[in-house]
């Protein structure tokens, strides 16, 4: 089943998705290669684990890519323009290679949009 359209999203409205991810080593050492990101923190082991976190973390934005495609086959699946921005993103947790990540996606608000008044609209 495709994805929701805009009047499928009525603010309060939880969805919570069944798919999860076990992050692996290679998923964040590809990333990182992938984005030319060179922290050592994500890719040098005795670096980080002198750090407090003892160990490398996965880069952040491969978590939060990841919980962006987990929410695709329940709310955007062939339903969507473009992504319009992300606000307020935090990460309030490391995550470590092994983890696996879940997600749940609430509607807080929605608003048509004034540069394209038609786009909003549906089937």
């Amino acid at each position: 089943m495709p994805g929701k359209f805009y009047e499928d999203l009525e603010p309060g409205l939880t969805f919570h998705h069944s798919l999860g991810r076990t992050i692996t080593e290679a998923d964040n050492v590809l990333f990182c290669s992938l984005t030319m990101n060179t922290q050592p923190l994500h890719l040098n082991e005795d670096f980080a684990s002198k750090t407090q976190y003892g160990q490398r973390i996965v880069n952040g934005l491969l978590t939060m890519s990841l919980v962006v495609g987990i929410t695709v086959s329940d709310l955007t699946d062939s339903t969507i323009i473009a992504n319009l921005g992300y606000e307020n993103v935090k990460h309030p947790n490391p995550v470590f290679h092994g983890d696996t990540i879940y997600a749940d996606t609430t509607v807080v608000s929605r608003r048509e949009s004034k540069s394209r008044p038609t786009a909003a609209s549906s089937r």
